[in-house]
């Protein structure tokens, strides 16, 4: 399944996969997003599927949002963990 993502009151909800397959377009979206908007919150909680790509989707988000100075928020099931891995790659 791809993924399907949907603004909610300026969150992001993101549903399906982010994998090999859908990484790429996952994160150049939500990067359009980020060089629009101060803050980018993305829900996770309908994300069935996060591979390596997809982590590395989401770190790309992050440096971005920390080069720019942007509020970057990840929410939902699984996000401790995604959290944990961000902070992990930083600081090594």
């Amino acid at each position: 399944m791809a993924f399907r993502i949907t603004n909610q009151n300026g969150t992001f909800l993101v549903e399906g996969t982010i994998n090999a397959s859908t990484a790429l377009n996952f994160q150049e979206h939500l990067e359009s997003i980020l060089n629009l908007q101060e803050t980018l919150t993305i829900d996770i909680e309908n994300v069935t599927e996060i591979d390596a790509s997809g982590m590395h989707a989401l770190r790309v988000l992050y440096d971005n949002a920390v080069t720019y100075n942007r509020p970057f928020y990840i929410i939902g099931t699984g996000c401790k963990e995604i959290y944990d891995d961000l902070k992990i790659t930083k600081t090594a």
